[in-house]
């Protein structure tokens, strides 16, 4: 059985040196990379390395990964109607189940498929034929149906590479994955490097920039803890924001860090000749020192503005947001997010300079809505996991070009975000929305292992997932015109000691949170930097984040789940949702026309595609503001309300 987080923190630290590690080993200092000498073998100019493998690059995983990606890939390429299979004539009057798709030469790619809510596909990558033979190579795919694809050469190109990097990340994870019942014994931080992913997005683990090595070290799946390296930044550059309870620097670094640390960042600028009062610390991604920083803050790195620190002492675990990092040494201290300039799904993973300056603003704002709100507050007892701290470094020359592209508008920073072991209640147990879409190797659901440790008829588990997870959203939405984006990575399942769901903690507020563009009395009191941060959609819009990051980008693929293991019928399914929706306007009935001005029960809604916009909007090219999601079309709406009711209770 692979070696646990939890023993694997404890070989790193040992007892050795608290020094920066540019490569996340203890005891490597960062400085050391900055000088001119290299290692060579006694009496040998040259050094020979072993050349690198990921051991779990073998025949069998890697078959098994690229049939599950390939089914994957034409399940979505077909639900955003990237790809049109036509289906084959049911036997006896029966819904069909088998497809057909014509690839580039006119040969048949042929399928078997369950249609389901909101018009998805799920392909079976044991079913999938080509000529009349077995086929599970998604990148073969990519060549024999290129201009049924219609992607351009670069495209492509750059395509077959992150759908190569995918593929290993998924190897990696089933080389050492553990069993339903392992993971539900694992804590908070430990299970987010067993999930596998957007269920969504083909390519969630492409992560352009990173070499073979850098995505063992640094990926979730490496399940690697670290200790991260700080610098101290001149305050010429940086700038720190936080909240009225962290408003100074030295309020969140004596939560943050020991006094002997603290001493010892001091210690390092005095010894330059440098005063500490003028400087802000923060700590950095080991691989965006080396890659990014140090090529294109050179010129202040050489100066003194930015100085290298130690490492603090804590052991920190990456996150399924691959730039975030959990604190295992003191989960009592905070999260923090770093900049990480690579391309990953949709977008490169930087902090945006306004953004990250306005968080704690965010934060203050959205609890101050929660904090004078009984329900979310006392019944709810929604978790707002606040961005209560950033510190923001400019670049003196990307900064003022507009023009260039965003990547290099977000290269410097941090967020601090509180922790969410300190908000759990005796016997509660966190986790992510997204682990309850995990199916183990054996073929077992993680959410059929929780249900089975409840107790409780699956239907009944279901109603408690639902009332925990849909009244705290519904009130932001219907009360206060905001939404969250709630998907598996954001939204966070609280659990009771059986096992059984029973709130709802929410992450990510200044990237994710959106407010009705159409005034509204509530947003009266919103400050101007949050009216300026946040963004803005029509009423008719806003509850997409909803339906696309929780309906469609979780519960489409849990429905199924429930009825392949729980004997739950997805119409069941979706009544289910759909009843807590109809509870809560019951509860509410003062805000009737905001039931209806924010309309999740409407008969189709917009298709919003994540597949698309990398295939045939945005691609691979540079551009000055960060994409979004293609829409095309619409979708049937399993909400909807059956023909004749007009009611939205």
């Amino acid at each position: 059985m692979p070696t646990s987080p939890t023993a694997r923190a404890s070989a790193t630290t040992g007892s050795g040196s608290a020094t920066s590690p540019i490569s996340g080993d203890p005891g490597t200092d960062i400085t050391s990379t900055t000088g001119n000498s290299i290692p060579s073998a006694p009496g040998n100019p040259l050094t020979t390395t072993p050349l690198f493998t990921p051991p779990e690059l073998t025949p069998q995983l890697w078959a098994g990964a690229a049939a599950r990606l390939l089914a994957k890939l034409l399940g979505e390429f077909a639900y955003e109607e990237i790809i049109e299979p036509v289906a084959r004539a049911g036997a006896n009057g029966e819904a069909p189940d088998r497809y057909t798709l014509a690839l580039d030469d006119g040969t048949p790619l042929t399928f078997t498929a369950r249609r389901g809510a909101y018009g998805s596909w799920r392909v079976d990558p044991d079913s999938v034929e080509h000529a009349g033979e077995p086929f599970r190579d998604p990148l073969r795919f990519l060549v024999l149906a290129r201009r049924t694809l219609a992607i351009d050469g670069a495209t492509l190109g750059h395509l077959v590479r992150e759908l190569n990097a995918t593929l290993v990340a998924d190897a990696r994870i089933d080389g050492t994955a553990f069993t339903a019942a392992q993971l539900a014994d694992l804590d908070y931080a430990e299970l987010e490097g067993h999930q596998t992913g957007h269920p969504w997005l083909i390519l969630n683990k492409g992560r352009t920039g990173f070499s073979a090595t850098d995505a063992t070290r640094w990926a979730p799946e490496s399940r690697t803890p670290s200790r991260l390296p700080w610098i101290a930044v001149s305050t010429d550059l940086a700038a720190y924001r936080g909240v009225p309870s962290l408003a100074s620097p030295e309020q969140l670094y004596g939560s943050e860090l020991d006094p002997a640390t603290r001493d010892g960042f001091a210690s390092v600028l005095r010894s330059r000749g440098l005063d500490p009062d003028t400087y802000l610390y923060l700590p950095v991604h080991p691989w965006q020192w080396d890659e990014v920083l140090l090529p294109l803050y050179a010129a202040e790195i050489a100066g003194g503005a930015i100085v290298p620190l130690p490492a603090d002492g804590d052991v920190r675990l990456p996150q399924q947001s691959i730039r975030t990092f959990l604190n295992t040494t003191r989960p009592d201290r905070h999260t923090v997010k770093l900049p990480l300039s690579i391309l990953n799904t949709l977008v490169w993973r930087g902090l945006p300079t306004e953004r990250t300056l306005a968080a704690p603003a965010v934060t203050a704002w959205m609890r101050g809505l929660y904090e004078s709100d009984p329900f979310l507050h006392d019944e709810c007892g929604v978790i707002l996991l606040g961005e209560v701290a950033s510190v923001t470094v400019t670049h003196p020359l990307y900064d003022h070009l507009p023009e260039v592209p965003y990547q290099y508008k977000e290269l410097l920073g941090a967020i601090w975000r509180e922790p969410l072991s300190t908000r759990l209640a005796p016997g509660e147990r966190a986790r992510t929305l997204a682990s309850l879409l995990h199916t183990d190797p054996q073929g077992r659901a993680f959410t059929a292992e929780l249900v089975e440790r409840s107790g409780l008829p699956a239907e009944v588990w279901l109603r408690h997932l639902f009332a925990a997870l849909l009244p705290p959203l519904l009130r932001f939405l219907y009360r206060y015109g905001t939404v969250f984006s709630p998907h598996g990575e954001n939204a966070v399942v609280v659990f009771d000691e059986r096992d059984v769901p029973v709130r709802l903690a929410i992450k990510d507020f200044v990237d994710d949170v959106n407010v009705s563009a159409q005034p509204l009395p509530e947003h009266d009191a919103m400050p101007q930097e949050v009216r300026d941060t946040l963004l803005t959609e029509e009423p008719g819009f806003l509850t997409q984040f909803i339906h696309s990051g929780l309906f469609i980008g979780v519960f489409r693929f849990l429905a199924p789940l429930c009825q392949e293991q729980l004997d739950v019928p997805e119409r069941t399914f979706w009544s289910l949702v759909r009843a807590e929706i109809l509870r809560h306007q019951a509860r509410f009935p003062e805000l009737k026309d905001r039931f209806d001005t924010f309309d999740l029960l409407t008969p189709r809604i917009a298709r919003l595609c994540l597949n698309r916009n990398r295939l045939h909007v945005d691609g691979y090219r540079d551009r000055a503001e960060r994409p979004h999601a293609a829409v095309h079309g619409t979708v049937p709406n399993p909400l909807a309300r059956p023909a004749g009711d007009a009611g939205g209770t």
